[in-house]
């Protein structure tokens, strides 16, 4: 099966369908494969460095150690040299989604006193007793 950097390449489109930015970060989960795409992300392209947002400072040390590979894998994905340099950024933490949190409603034992003049008694006098 042919690589899609290839075929693209040979499409002959119009200049700028597709850009090397687009083309680049479209490859990066496919150099890097899916255990490291699942923790970095391509951001975008400068000149002809990708810069990729990684987790932490600890995935940036150990992906800077593996540039010259990604970068090989990058150029067979994309079929030519677009990218020469990798920058790894660490990313700012993103929170997911999440439900609000309310706290428990209060129940209070003066709510199962049916009769409305008995409850507001027993409040008033439990009021005044904690006063």
């Amino acid at each position: 099966m042919e690589r899609a950097g290839r075929l693209i390449a040979r499409l002959k489109l119009p200049g700028g369908s597709v850009s090397p930015q687009e083309l680049a970060t479209a490859a990066w989960p496919e150099a890097v494969g899916k255990r490291l795409a699942l923790r970095t992300r391509a951001v975008g392209v400068v000149r002809s460095r990708l810069v990729v947002e990684v987790e932490d400072a600890i995935w940036q040390r150990q992906l800077f150690t593996l540039r010259g590979q990604i970068l090989k894998r990058l150029e067979q994905v994309l079929g030519q040299p677009l990218i020469t340099e990798i920058e790894f950024r660490v990313a700012v933490p993103r929170r997911l989604p999440q439900r609000e949190e309310r706290p428990p409603a209060r129940v209070d034992e003066a709510d199962g006193i049916e009769d409305p003049v008995l409850r507001r008694i027993y409040k008033e006098h439990r009021r005044k007793a904690s006063a």
